[in-house]
């Protein structure tokens, strides 16, 4: 990326849309994962099941804490 750009092409200065890409990047890995955790839970793989578990409760915790920081920019 360039390191010119901040917000005269997109129109969104570049760390609001990082803020909004970062959520939605948690937001669709935690779905991702828990077809993962499905996955490996059918194979009887605890060990790996446990592993994605913990990457998506903290896909979930990025997803959160970037939901409240857009809020509270967004002022609501």
């Amino acid at each position: 990326m360039s390191d010119q750009e901040t917000g005269q092409v997109t129109g969104t200065k570049d760390k609001d849309y990082n803020l909004v890409w970062f959520t939605e990047a948690c937001l669709s890995n935690a779905l991702r994962l828990e077809g993962y955790v499905q996955d490996a839970e059918r194979d009887g793989d605890t060990e790996l099941a446990e592993l994605f578990a913990k990457a998506q409760r903290e896909s979930t915790k990025g997803a959160e804490q970037g939901k409240a920081l857009l809020a509270a920019r967004l002022g609501r």
